[in-house]
């Protein structure tokens, strides 16, 4: 798009200038001269000051935009929320304020755009004067004849279309520029934590996490932390909500780095191991499963891409979700709503554990994996970790005590503590 609607007609008034100069140039220097300063300050000078005065107009455009579409999709996603307290009307007026803006801020751009298209054509009416009365001061010299006064003025004056569409860009490629800006600084981001692409490979032999200490900000979430998780075993975390369990299990997957002490897989610091490695070795299910607008095959398979029918099958069934899926028009291949939205909560949870069984890594990490379970779903899932104990180990977080009772090792968390 900015080659289409930028450099093209920057090409076509740089052809348009030198052609025209020569011509004008052998009928006489300074009816080039002329033409060359009209040429430039029309298609230069105009487009420039025009910028300049448009820029925030053309940003403001831009980030009103996304607000208002964020806003509506804001809305769609909350709709039950919206009906259920009876906030339709406050959400629509919210709606028309903003919509209001972003239009207000819109004719502020267009007048912009009306005022550099205005300051151009008086540019070219006086540059067309001036070429007048130079050619007249020309012939009455005798330097040139007045057929060529007259061919030189008609020419300048018919040529300025190019220039002209360069002046307007002036204004028009505000919003495209500030879309680009937009992209850009996303693109200039940089990561919280940076991947470690040349470090060491393990094979997971059990965690440490030794007076690990992490904040959000100036707020201490996880304080002078430590404990053990041994091969084999099912380690249990369980505290109220907000003590640091989930934080916990993020920095043992490296999402963040702490900001004292260490975390170590197979006895070596997880800043050293290559974040390829580590994420084979770890699976983690959070207590909100995020599901993609896809099927629930191609929903399993982002664990394991080249997984069999068997395999995504066999950890359906040890997520006890298997027989859901089945009872589904499609089975497999049945569409789930945009975030998951038209299954429960219990089965975007026991999907997220059958894509955790089938990226069928060593250690595994539950927050809260029987949250929105009942018992009978639970005792199934709780069945399957028990299936599988020493093959594979598990870090359980949970405040159910009877999701506890597999743990052969549990730790409570308080105020970001363990005890």
């Amino acid at each position: 798009m900015f080659y289409a609607h930028t450099i093209s007609p920057i090409v076509i008034a740089f052809l348009m200038t030198v052609i025209m100069c020569a011509f004008l140039g052998s009928i006489h220097v300074l009816l080039a001269l002329v033409a060359l300063v009209a040429y430039l300050t029309v298609g230069i000078v105009v487009p420039i000051v025009t910028s300049k005065a448009s820029g925030e107009q053309g940003r403001a455009v831009r980030d009103g935009a996304a607000s208002l579409a964020g806003f509506v999709l804001d809305g769609l996603r909350g709709l039950s929320q919206v009906l259920q307290f009876r906030a339709g009307e406050r959400r629509l007026e919210e709606l028309d304020r903003r919509s209001e803006s972003l239009v207000g801020t819109q004719r502020k751009l267009r007048a912009l755009a009306a005022d550099s298209a205005a300051a151009a054509t008086a540019l070219i009416l006086c540059f067309s004067v001036v070429q007048l009365v130079v050619a007249r001061s020309l012939v009455g010299s005798g330097a040139i004849s007045g057929a060529d006064a007259l061919v030189a003025v008609v020419a300048l004056v018919s040529s300025f279309g190019p220039v002209t569409a360069l002046a307007n860009l002036g204004s028009t490629l505000q919003g495209t520029l500030a879309s680009a800006n937009r992209v850009l600084d996303i693109l200039d981001e940089r990561p919280v934590v940076e991947e470690n692409v040349g470090g060491s490979e393990i094979a997971f032999t059990g965690a440490e996490v030794d007076a690990v200490s992490f904040a959000y900000g100036d707020e201490t979430v996880v304080d002078n932390v430590s404990l053990a998780v041994e091969q084999g075993q099912i380690v249990g975390i369980t505290g109220r909500s907000g003590s640091g369990k989930s934080t916990l299990c993020r920095l043992l997957m490296r999402f963040w780095d702490v900001d004292a002490g260490e975390v170590r897989l197979s006895g070596i610091p997880i800043k050293d191991i290559r974040t390829s490695s580590l994420r084979a070795e770890e699976a983690f299910v959070e207590q909100d499963t995020h599901l993609f607008h896809d099927s629930i095959r191609d929903n399993l398979l982002i664990a394991k891409p080249g997984a069999s029918d068997e395999e995504v099958e066999a950890a359906c069934r040890a997520a006890s979700v298997h027989d859901f899926i089945m009872t589904l028009p499609q089975g497999y291949d049945t569409m789930v709503g945009e975030l998951g939205d038209t299954l429960s909560g219990g089965e975007r949870q026991r999907l997220g554990l059958a894509r955790a069984f089938l990226h069928d890594a060593p250690f595994l990490l539950l927050d809260e994996p029987t949250s929105n379970l009942d018992s009978l779903n639970e005792g199934a899932i709780l069945a399957s970790l028990e299936a599988q104990r020493g093959r594979r180990t598990v870090l359980l977080v949970s405040h159910r005590p009877s999701t506890m009772a597999i743990a052969d090792k549990t730790y409570s968390m308080d105020s970001g503590r363990v005890s």
